[in-house]
């Protein structure tokens, strides 16, 4: 299923090209299940062969990132805290939730936006509250694409070095989310120490 699916995608990027990456990455940060390393690897294997550029996949596919991300960032600034206030009750939301958010995101949501885009079925959501609570739209582009940028890296790493190799992939990319978990505890412990002193 999974040779499938890689298959497919390696085919669309084929056909569609570095358009095809820009566009399956956009879905992908938004609210599609499409995962990145369905899209990305396939697309470094493609950089491998020489069929593509490694930078060029590496910046569209960023670009697309944060594009989807913003589309999130921007539907929930418009249409996402006339909902909750609207409906919130009935989602357990209440309007003191969406203040303390607000607040949260005003002091932490740079390091949240940036440890959200690593986080595995986390990246997709967490332009979400960031464009409810009005999270400082320039804060909120750099450290997405700082998150974005380490991963997009990581997978087209795999893909280029890796990308014949099915089993391998599987085994290295498990190894690489562990780590980044591990980084991501780390760095919050660090945080939380850092800002509690201040």
């Amino acid at each position: 299923m999974f040779a499938d699916i890689v298959n497919f995608i390696v085919e669309t990027i084929g056909n569609l090209g570095y358009f095809g990456i820009f566009i399956l990455m956009f879905l992908e940060s938004t609210i599609f299940p499409i995962p990145s390393e369905v899209v990305i690897i396939p697309a470094g294997y493609l950089a491998f062969k020489g069929e593509m550029n490694i930078y060029i996949v590496i910046l569209l596919g960023v670009l697309g990132s944060l594009s989807g991300a913003l589309f999130n960032y921007y539907f929930a600034l418009k249409f996402g805290r006339r909902f909750l206030l609207k409906y919130g009750k009935y989602f357990l939301v209440s309007e003191e939730t969406i203040k303390k958010t607000d607040i949260f995101f005003q002091n932490h949501g740079h390091i949240s936006t940036f440890s959200g885009r690593l986080i595995p079925g986390l990246r997709h959501y967490i332009s979400l509250p960031a464009g409810l609570a009005r999270m400082n739209l320039f804060i909120f582009c750099l450290y997405t694409t700082l998150g974005a940028t380490l991963w997009v890296v990581i997978l087209a790493m795999l893909g280029y070095f890796l990308g014949g190799n099915e089993a391998l992939i599987k085994e290295y990319l498990r190894y690489l989310i562990i780590g980044l978990l591990v980084f991501l505890v780390l760095l919050g412990a660090w945080y939380y120490k850092k800002t509690k002193v201040l």
